[in-house]
């Protein structure tokens, strides 16, 4: 009796389970079609016709699909009194995200370095300033930035922006190298130094190659923040110097002309590709990056 009891219990407790997980995997998939709907909509929107589009039907698939809004969006679209599209911003967002992206997480790896393997008295207080600068609202930074650009001579250009960027964040890229590295082993840097290895060369040859997960966290982080600013962007730039997210405000607040949704649309798709190939290209680096990190920490 006992083991027939047992036996009930088990097929009770794995039929329980079984309607959890079940539950769980529904809640998933409503949850990821919500949260895929408007990507859905952008895309279909891009690809319908405006007599289509005026139809009112937000959620049907097109029936006569058509790249001719991708076509005008990316060569032909007016963004204020030029009408060269959106190809040009598009590059300037290129040429700004990708030296902002390798020099912040090469600088952030660095002051990781020198702050866990380097130590000098004060480190902590150092450590604790740079911390604190990510805790700065981007709105308390655009005044004295504005100065200082101009100063320079760096006011509305990508260069300017690649700086303000790198500064920003340069107090998220130490944090995330901090924390990694101070769980490396202090036993391999100074068995390094005894073997007559220099500072670059223990970070070249020995830390870096180890940050392989902390990399590709930070890089899709700053890649993503940086991708996706508008006011740095629509502060310090102006014109054909503009990234692509001003440029896309400015196309979709355009108040002029008729209103075309297929080609606004197709512009946000082509903002939107970037960010989006990094996460399906390296997603799975980045969650093993994020386990990596907190086993480290």
């Amino acid at each position: 009796m006992s083991g027939a009891a047992e036996t009930a219990n088990g097929t009770v407790s794995a039929g329980s389970a079984r309607t959890a997980r079940y539950f769980i995997y529904a809640t998933l998939i409503v949850l990821a079609l919500v949260y895929l709907l408007p990507l859905y909509v952008m895309l279909t929107t891009s690809l319908k016709s405006l007599d289509e589009i005026r139809g009112g039907d937000m959620l049907a698939l097109p029936k006569d699909p058509s790249i001719a809004a991708w076509v005008k969006a990316w060569g032909e679209a007016c963004i204020g009194v030029s009408c060269v599209g959106i190809k040009g911003y598009f590059w300037n967002s290129i040429k700004m995200v990708v030296p902002a992206v390798f020099i912040s997480t090469l600088l952030g790896a660095l002051n990781g370095y020198v702050l866990t393997k380097w130590r000098f008295p004060g480190h902590r207080i150092v450590f604790g300033m740079m911390l604190f600068a990510c805790f700065i609202p981007f709105q308390a930074v655009l005044i004295p930035m504005a100065r200082l650009l101009g100063a320079a001579g760096m006011s509305n250009s990508t260069a300017g922006l690649v700086f303000v960027h790198v500064v920003y964040g340069l107090g998220f890229t130490t944090l995330f190298f901090r924390n990694y590295y101070e769980a490396f082993p202090d036993e391999l840097v100074k068995a390094a130094m005894i073997d007559g290895a220099g500072f670059f060369r223990i970070f070249w040859r020995i830390l870096l190659p180890t940050s392989g997960p902390i990399i590709v966290v930070t890089v899709i982080y700053q890649f993503t923040n940086i991708w996706n600013d508008f006011l740095f962007g629509v502060s310090f730039s102006s014109g054909e110097a503009s990234p692509m997210t001003v440029a896309l405000n400015n196309l979709v607040s355009s108040s002029t002309g008729v209103k075309e949704y297929n080609v606004d649309m197709a512009a946000a798709v082509f903002a939107a590709l970037p960010t989006l190939f990094v996460y399906v290209v390296a997603g799975r680096y980045f969650v093993r990056g994020l386990m990596a990190g907190a086993v480290k920490g």
